[in-house]
């Protein structure tokens, strides 16, 4: 096969056989295919798109990349979780001990984050001595004694996506559903739960910025899915301001804490409590309420708390002390009225400069720094109301930037954090 041909006809808006995407992606992997000619394809599905049929063949064979994980050995029904990507996401941390201590196994492999934070395995990382890289052997072992793990995914599974994910990265062709269907799935179904939620966040910090594209998204990863014999569910979050208060991966560690001891801020906890919910609800076949009322109960009774702190020492963690030794910058309100926005994107931005995030893998990230909100979508604040806490080492601050995020009105504005939950 010629690659050049394969990219002319993409570009020209035609569907691609499964022979010709074959070969792209194993001839990628292989270095056969430099960069410049897969940066070019890549370039042309941005633009052109692909079918079903197209991502799901892309699917299977990054998928067929590496190893998929063998869960038979844990006994009973497993649970997965995955997040599109936002700022101040650490829905994780707080969900698995959740689930767990509702008798629910929870298998996650999870990455390091590009852009604007960390990943869920950067914010483990911010936990000193807590160990992300286990053996398969021992991912299994901890998943059938305390109901959790959560490890960095090996360099063996899904192999073609983690080398087409950092040239996407690196290209600007991240934005593209069937390219962001195919990555979230291929890496799902390698680590092969049975039951996933993923998290479709929407709005101005997230890679889909609208409903419309959300629900399309949202479509190819259940079909995919159901083509695996998967149970996927898609629930679509607001993301047009940060969740939750921190951003940044100590601050968010910290956070996730507070929320297990019944002090999460309200539009995190609704994530945290409808991801659990759906996942409660389809393994013990009982209502999103009585399963609710169970993730409720797990934060009342100190369960889900207690679950975390056993997850993290299995880990060889320690949360006796997780301060931070940044300098603060605490920064007040010019303005007074209720706030009707938070610019999430720029908020990213900032976190990202203050060295929160990584560019490109090869980035160091300060575990230290970010940024607390004080004061969120709905609040009503008067000139000289603290806004927020900017955790820096060696930046300037302009605080004025920060400031400039937030949009100010006489009226108060009602937030919708859940958008709709998208099943088969």
């Amino acid at each position: 096969m010629n690659i050049k041909e394969i990219i002319d006809k993409k570009r020209l808006g035609c569907e691609l056989s499964n022979d010709e995407i074959k070969y792209v992606v194993e001839s990628y992997v292989d270095g056969s295919i430099p960069d410049y000619q897969m940066t070019a394809l890549l370039m042309a599905i941005c633009t052109r798109g692909m079918n079903f049929n197209e991502t799901l063949t892309l699917t299977d064979t990054m998928l067929n990349s590496g190893e998929i994980l063998d869960l038979s050995s844990i006994e009973g029904v497993v649970a997965d979780k995955h997040s599109t990507g936002g700022i101040g996401d650490k829905v994780t941390l707080i969900l698995a001990p959740i689930l767990a201590s509702c008798g629910v196994k929870v298998a996650k492999m999870s990455g390091r984050g590009l852009g604007f934070t960390g990943g869920t395995i950067d914010k483990l990382e911010s936990i000193p001595n807590f160990n992300v890289n286990l053996t398969d052997t021992e991912f299994i072992n901890e998943v059938n004694d305390i109901g959790m793990a959560i490890s960095s995914a090996t360099e063996n599974i899904d192999i073609a996506d983690k080398k087409i994910y950092a040239l996407r990265d690196a290209t600007s062709t991240v934005e593209s559903i069937p390219l962001i269907a195919s990555s979230i799935m291929s890496k799902k179904l390698a680590s092969n739960a049975d039951i996933i939620v993923i998290d479709v966040k929407v709005g101005s910090g997230a890679l889909i910025k609208n409903k419309k594209d959300a629900k399309v998204l949202s479509r190819y990863l259940i079909d995919i899915g159901a083509h695996y014999n998967k149970k996927v569910f898609c629930l679509l979050t607001n993301m047009n301001q940060p969740l939750g208060h921190n951003i940044g991966n100590r601050l968010e560690v910290l956070e996730a804490i507070d929320a297990l001891n019944g002090k999460g801020a309200k539009d995190l906890m609704e994530v945290v409590y409808s991801i659990a919910s759906i996942i409660i609800s389809a393994i013990k076949g009982i209502t999103l309420d009585d399963a609710c009322e169970e993730c409720i109960n797990s934060i009342k009774d100190k369960s889900a708390y207690n679950k975390f702190i056993e997850f993290v020492k299995y880990q060889h963690g320690d949360v006796t002390n997780l301060d931070t030794n940044s300098k603060v910058l605490t920064v007040f309100s010019n303005s007074t009225g209720y706030i009707t926005d938070i610019d999430a994107e720029h908020i990213g931005m900032l976190a990202l400069e203050l060295g929160a995030g990584r560019i490109s893998k090869e980035d160091s990230i300060d575990y230290d720094v970010g940024i607390i909100l004080d004061k969120k979508v709905g609040d009503y604040v008067k000139e000289g109301d603290i806004l927020g806490r900017i955790y820096y080492n060696n930046k300037e601050i302009d605080i004025n930037r920060f400031r400039n995020c937030y949009t100010y009105s006489l009226e108060k504005i009602k937030v919708d954090t859940i958008l709709g939950l998208i099943k088969v």
